[in-house]
């Protein structure tokens, strides 16, 4: 008789001590999930993130509970097996369809890895395709309402003051430069180019941009930066620094002084660190009409991320000529009411 392999212990940058003690006592589900251990530990070392190596676990390991309630293997998971399993997690689990759509990316990319070790033939996910949902038009504040956030009064008491003018600086690198959250905190000093107006962020799989830098971003930085090298502790390198702690800023803490910046400036619209970014794209490409460059900017690697900004404009078209055009929506309203 053959013992299931133990949960690998480099599994548990994706794996919970709760999860892997339930495994570890299931020997038909421990066996299931061996050679997903070896696919994510591959994964791992090409620097995929921990968040999408939790998150393909996640969505295999519902897959292996199906298999096993089923006594199939890997292998014997036919596209009718896996319709039955996407329609449970739809159906029964309530999930969301985006949150399949990740779920069966995992088992794609999965079964993928299987054939290319000759542990498998047959990919289930071949052909096999969800109805995408319409994506949601991103919300988008307008060119007044940014002003009204950024060019607000410096507070009244020191310490507020001191800490407006740092987050004054991330703000307006956010609306810049069309950043992430994760992409701002994660700047180093020497990510950022005063003199040429430019900086270097590193986005989603590791890749870096060069994105332009707005007079205005730049100007509030160096305002910044006297007072960050005060508080900066252990020769920190990021160049945005908790005044308390000394050391690199959270994205919890960006989200948290934007929403008490806004309350600040009387905006009652909910503000988040996002919205900045898709302002920015809003903004640049109905200024500029160039989807490619907007594209680049915001590290996007499939332009179609980008069109969605596209959209947005469009909205906006629509508005304008149903008010205007004689043969618009308005005046078919105005001779009905007649």
């Amino acid at each position: 008789m053959t013992t299931a392999p133990t949960v690998d212990s480099k599994s548990k940058a994706w794996l919970s001590a709760e999860l892997a003690a339930t495994i570890e006592s299931d020997a038909a589900l421990r066996e299931l999930l061996a050679p997903v251990h070896r696919w994510l530990n591959t994964l791992s070392v090409r620097n995929h993130s921990p968040h999408t190596l939790t998150a393909y676990f996640a969505g295999l390991n519902q897959l292996a509970l199906f298999l096993r309630g089923k006594r199939l293997t890997w292998t014997r998971c036919d596209k009718r097996q896996l319709a039955q399993h996407i329609s449970q997690r739809l159906d029964e689990d309530k999930l969301a369809l985006a949150s399949v759509q990740q779920e069966l990316s995992a088992i794609r990319h999965f079964y993928g890895w299987l054939i290319e070790e000759d542990l498998a033939r047959i990919n289930p996910t071949t052909g096999y395709q969800l109805k995408r949902s319409p994506r949601p038009l991103p919300s988008i504040a307008d060119v007044d309402l940014l002003t009204q956030l950024l060019d607000q009064e410096i507070p009244d008491t020191p310490e507020q003051a001191r800490l407006w003018l740092r987050d004054k600086a991330m703000f307006e690198l956010l609306y810049s430069s069309g950043l992430r959250v994760g992409e701002l905190v994660a700047l180093d000093m020497a990510d950022v180019d005063l003199s040429d107006l430019r900086v270097r962020v590193t986005g989603k799989g590791n890749k870096t941009r060069l994105v332009p830098l707005g007079i205005k971003a730049a100007e509030a930085i160096t305002r910044y930066l006297p007072h960050r090298n005060l508080w900066v502790e252990q020769m920190d390198t990021a160049l945005f620094i908790s005044e308390k702690l000394g050391t690199r800023l959270s994205t919890r803490a960006v989200q948290q002084r934007l929403k008490v910046a806004a309350t600040r400036a009387g905006i009652a619209q909910n503000m988040y660190p996002h919205l900045l970014r898709h302002c920015f794209a809003s903004h640049m490409l109905s200024g500029s009409g160039d989807l490619r460059a907007v594209q680049e900017m915001l590290g996007h690697s499939d332009i179609s991320t980008t069109q969605i900004y596209t959209h947005v404009d469009f909205a906006k078209l629509t508005q304008v000529y149903d008010r205007a055009h004689p043969r618009a929506t308005h005046a078919q309203n105005n001779k009905d009411s007649t």
